[in-house]
C-alpha cells in the first residue's frame, strides 16, 4: 500500500508548480480541499480508458481534489488549460491524514474509478488490489473494504447524487481556493 501526498513533492515529471490546501466544514463537505496547479513539466501525461485517450496532467492543467473526512475515497477533479473537465478520479483508500505541514495523505487501496465528462465510468487496477491481497500486503478487511467502497461509490455516482462532480466544477468556476 502506497502513501501519497496531495502535493506531490516527488513527482518528477512536473518541475513547476503551486499547491494550496484548506480544511472545510460546511453542511455540503466536511474535509480537506486542495488544489494542484502545474506550470511547467517534462512531458504531458496520458492516460486512455475505453478507447479515448486523455490529456490529464501539462501546463496549465489544474487538480482540485477532496479528502472528505472519514470517508475511504479520495476524488480528484482534473481541468485542463481552458478550464474544462478532462475527468474525476476516485481513489479508494484505506486512510487519510493530514502531516505537520497540512498537507493532506491517503494510503491508498488500488481501485480507482474514472468518471469522463461524457458520464462514461470505469472502475480500474482490481488486478492490483488482488495481487496485493495475494502478496500479503493487505489484509482480507482491507480487500473488502475497498471492494465495498467502490461499489457504494459507483452507485452513487449512477443514481446522480455524487455530490463531486457539481461541487467541484462551482469550486473552480468561482476560484474558491482563492477565497
Amino acid at each position: 500500500m502506497k502513501r501519497k501526498f496531495g502535493d506531490r513533492a516527488n513527482w518528477r515529471r512536473v518541475t513547476q508548480r503551486q499547491f494550496k490546501s484548506k480544511f472545510v466544514e460546511n453542511d455540503i463537505f466536511t474535509g480537506f480541499v486542495t488544489l494542484y496547479s502545474i506550470f511547467a513539466l517534462r512531458d504531458p501525461l496520458w492516460k486512455t480508458y475505453g478507447g479515448h485517450t486523455f490529456r490529464i496532467a501539462d501546463k496549465g492543467y489544474t487538480w482540485l481534489q477532496y479528502y472528505p473526512k472519514g470517508a475511504h475515497f479520495v476524488v480528484t477533479s482534473m481541468f485542463d488549460d481552458k478550464g474544462d473537465i478532462v475527468e474525476w478520479y476516485i481513489d479508494v483508500c484505506k486512510n487519510q491524514g493530514v502531516t505537520d505541514q497540512g498537507v493532506p495523505w491517503f494510503d491508498d487501496l488500488y481501485l480507482d474509478i474514472v468518471v469522463l465528462k461524457n458520464g462514461e465510468m470505469f472502475l480500474l487496477d482490481e488486478d492490483e488490489l488482488d495481487e496485493a491481497l495475494s502478496r500479503g500486503q493487505i489484509t482480507v478487511k482491507d480487500y473488502d473494504m475497498a471492494m465495498e467502497t467502490a461499489k457504494e461509490v459507483q452507485q452513487v455516482i449512477k443514481s446522480g447524487h455524487f455530490p463531486y462532480f457539481d461541487m467541484s466544477l462551482e469550486h473552480y468556476q468561482n476560484g474558491f481556493m482563492n477565497q
